[in-house]
């Protein structure tokens, strides 16, 4: 069966119509997979970077918790009674972070055990101070062992920047080791003092042990700074943290000076230079945080941005494609709506005129001008077949006898071009046109 001509070029434009409006959707899905795929990395990153932000704030309350911990040691150490309100303070503070960020950091289990032995110290100091020693070294070591899982739960550990991960290994490993080893360097240094003389040799191994514990990473801690100055393209970073660093390193170096006369430290001199070294060592922890959290602060919003970017590309290409796929659409239904229009009737903006191909184009521009006739021409003369014969007339009389002519009877027709005009000479007044 052979379908008309007319019917057949209908289905072959509806058939072209489907096709690109097909053509037009499938766009849609490179396009979606790529921003499915931009969004997920976005998104991952992002996450990861509020992680790892919440485990700086995890780490700053830490930091409260280490100071109180070494004056606690040191005191009980020294005989004196530890400064109770100070740490409970601390201790209430982190507690409420582990239970904002706890369970998603990882971090509960090991800080109950923590402040259950923090709650378990001696209100006073015990009576053999080596016992206070064993005490608050467990303590604390329990206390590192937090900062290594708050490092490792936030991804600070990994993190892929240069400069913030420098600045996370100083904060959450070596500072949090200088601090401590700083205490326990002044109180083997107290407690070196009421030891027999016999055990001078093994007192200066012990105090020697304890300065490489304390120089240690406060070498690697200055290291780590510098490298971060280094790296980093933050205007503020290295102004802030190299003066912190300067009066750090002083600090620890006099510690250190001091434990090294190992036949009478003087336990005053110990003790304030601890607390120098332990001063410092805070200010340069609190500004450390502060610019580790201002670098992953701009990260975020960086990577918000990315997205931002990435869904505006989604909305553009969307009205892209559904631009393609509405202008056929269109263009069908203009030709439908022409082919239901009447033969030679279109439609114009005051009603209705001849439609497109039933009569010629209107014109355009001013009418043409006939040229003139040459001077001398001949008329044109009558057609080839002549002039149609007149109506005859009744003749009209002026006086009323209806056998006289009137003088309008002996008017003739025109005289074709050309040819002689032939004078009547019965006519009173000849042909008008002979005057």
């Amino acid at each position: 069966m052979t379908l008309p001509p007319q019917r057949s070029r209908r289905v072959s434009n509806r058939t072209g119509t489907a096709l690109r409006v097909l053509l037009a959707v499938a766009l849609l899905v490179p396009v979606g997979v790529l921003f499915g795929a931009a969004w997920g990395t976005s998104d991952d990153r992002l996450t990861a970077t509020e992680r790892e932000r919440h485990g700086v704030e995890y780490l700053r309350s830490l930091g409260q918790v280490t100071l109180a911990l070494v004056d606690a040691q040191s005191g009980a150490v020294a005989g004196r009674s530890a400064a109770a309100a100070a740490l409970r303070t601390a201790v209430e503070q982190t507690s409420a972070i582990d239970v904002r960020y706890g369970a998603e950091l990882r971090t509960s289990e090991r800080w109950a055990g923590l402040h259950a032995k923090i709650e378990a110290l001696p209100d006073r100091p015990p009576a053999d101070p080596q016992d206070a020693w064993t005490v608050y070294t467990e303590t604390t070591d329990l206390l590192l062992a937090l900062y290594a899982k708050v490092r490792e739960s936030s991804g600070l550990l990994r993190d892929p920047d240069a400069d913030s991960y420098h600045l996370q290994d100083a904060v959450a490993e070596e500072l949090p080791e200088a601090l401590v080893a700083a205490g326990r360097l002044a109180d083997r240094s107290t407690l070196a003092i009421g030891r027999p003389a016999s055990d001078r040799v093994r007192i200066a191994s012990e105090l020697a042990l304890a300065r490489a514990e304390v120089l240690g990473p406060a070498a690697d801690l200055v290291e780590n700074l510098r490298s971060a100055v280094d790296d980093t393209a933050s205007r503020t970073l290295g102004g802030n943290l190299l003066s912190r660093l300067d009066g750090y390193q002083r600090a620890v170096e006099d510690l250190a000076g001091l434990t090294r006369n190992t036949a009478a430290p003087n336990p005053i001199q110990v003790g304030a230079a601890r607390a120098a070294a332990q001063l410092a060592g805070s200010g340069l922890a609190g500004i450390i945080l502060t610019e580790l959290d201002v670098l992953l602060r701009d990260r975020a919003d960086a990577l918000a941005g990315e997205r931002q970017i990435a869904v505006g590309a989604l909305v553009l290409a969307v009205l892209l494609v559904l631009a393609l796929a509405a202008l056929p659409l269109l263009a069908a239904r203009s030709a439908a709506r022409n082919r239901r229009t009447p033969a030679g009737v279109g439609l114009t903006t005051d009603g209705l005129r001849p439609a497109a191909g039933a009569e010629g184009p209107p014109p355009t521009g001013p009418p043409p001008v006939e040229p003139p006739l040459p001077v001398g021409a001949p008329l044109a003369g009558p057609p080839a077949g002549g002039m149609p014969p007149l109506p005859e007339r009744r003749p009209l009389r002026s006086d009323g006898d209806p056998g006289r002519r009137s003088p309008l009877s002996d008017w003739q027709d025109p005289v074709p071009a050309g040819q002689p005009a032939a004078v009547d000479s019965q006519a009173p007044w000849g042909r008008p046109d002979a005057r």
